[in-house]
């Protein structure tokens, strides 16, 4: 079911994949270079309904715009914290979630939303070739039970390359920064997306 909000920043759709017996509401958004048809999204939008969790799907009014370039960061924040009240409209906690960028907004938005906890796939740690443009203070100050979900292999910042804190790190083998597997890898990409679903799944389970 998709629902259409309206934001300072535009209109934004959620695409609700609702669970029978929810206990949380997942809300996650789109990098800059794609949108909610991500493997990732799309994988934990299929499972985790089963296991009492209502997934929402979010589209940035950008995207739905149809512009092809992302907006500044404030806005994408904006646009985020437009969207707050659907997502909260059922009455559940919700986990404020997101890829790469989205991860991002998520992080910076969450204690101000009072989000329940932060989903973080992919988070872009640092543009690929330049750690010294750490974005970790994002992630380090979300102020909420965090997750991130990182591919072995993102160049964007690889698990290794982490600084200690008090988030959770589960490493999805091989996986660059769409969770894309090569075929040479010692797991297929079901397997891959397998990692990442039933790391999120066990994870939101721990929640209460």
């Amino acid at each position: 079911m998709a629902e259409t909000v309206e934001t300072e920043a535009g209109a934004a759709r959620i695409t609700w994949h609702r669970a029978e017996k929810a206990r949380l509401v997942l809300a996650v958004s789109h990098g800059v270079g794609g949108g909610v048809e991500a493997r990732d999204l799309q994988a934990l939008a299929r499972t985790l309904p089963g296991q009492g969790v209502t997934v929402a799907l979010v589209e940035q009014p950008w995207r739905v715009a149809g512009r092809k370039m992302a907006p500044a960061p404030k806005t994408l924040d904006a646009g985020w914290r437009g969207i707050w009240p659907a997502l909260a409209g059922p009455g559940l906690p919700v986990v404020s979630g997101g890829r790469s960028a989205g991860a991002r907004v998520a992080c910076r938005t969450a204690a101000g939303l009072g989000a329940h906890a932060v989903l973080a796939l992919s988070f872009p740690l640092h543009p690929p070739g330049r750690p010294e443009k750490s974005r970790a203070e994002e992630l380090l100050g979300a102020g909420v039970p965090t997750l991130v979900v990182q591919g072995g292999n993102d160049p964007f910042g690889r698990p290794a390359e982490f600084p200690e804190g008090s988030y959770e790190l589960i490493e999805v083998p091989y996986g660059d920064h769409g969770f894309a597997v090569p075929k040479r890898a010692e797991i297929t990409q079901e397997e891959a997306l397998g990692v990442l679903t039933g790391g999120v799944a066990q994870w939101a389970a721990s929640l209460g």
